[in-house]
């Protein structure tokens, strides 16, 4: 295979053949969303049954924190509403959508953060998490860090608690998890 700025480590949970396997299917694309980025697709991920099964228990396996340490699951827009979902359901837990500013029609709250290209926000439906409730944030990759950084500030303005975050993988070199700060990640 070649090599990668992915971490294989919070892959281990998996085996390193279907570790590696995943990787395989993640598409590089440079120069999108604009140049000099390097957009990660997980698409193909989605497309392949193996693929799939292996990062819905990726996700299942590597939890940062004990299954009762929490009440409900929260993703991220977009590829975190793919799996995020998979893993309440399993869980027997129940999801809370992190969204892109403007999609949501009863009244939110709005976070704003940075991206490798620019400026971005994301919002929660008011309602969506109550006082006290204990919140797993999941997405599919962690780069920078400034989407689960802006999640998490959203689940605590609402009164939740943040029981830690869940990401498959990360980018090395950016440090996105040192920005989220003591809160529980996602075991290597």
């Amino acid at each position: 295979m070649a090599s990668s700025d992915i971490s294989i480590e919070k892959l281990e949970c998996v085996g390193e053949q279907d570790a590696r396997y995943l990787i395989s299917l993640i598409r590089s694309v440079p120069g999108f969303p604009k140049a000099g980025v390097l957009f990660r697709d997980f698409m193909p991920v989605i497309n392949d049954p193996r693929g799939l099964r292996i990062m819905l228990r990726a996700l299942r396996l590597a939890l940062p924190v004990p299954e009762d340490s929490f009440d409900s699951v929260a993703g991220l827009e977009a590829r975190g509403f793919l799996f995020g979902p998979a893993l309440a359901a399993n869980l027997g837990k129940g999801f809370i959508a992190v969204r892109k500013a403007g999609k949501l029609p009863p009244q939110t709250v709005r976070e704003e953060y940075s991206l490798e290209y620019g400026q971005a926000q994301v919002e929660v439906e008011v309602s969506a998490i109550t006082p006290g409730e204990r919140v797993l944030i999941v997405d599919d990759l962690i780069a920078t860090g400034g989407s689960a950084k802006a999640a998490a500030d959203l689940v605590e303005r609402c009164g939740g608690t943040v029981a830690g975050f869940s990401f498959v993988m990360g980018l090395d070199g950016l440090e996105g998890t040192a920005s989220l700060g003591p809160i529980p990640r996602a075991r290597s």
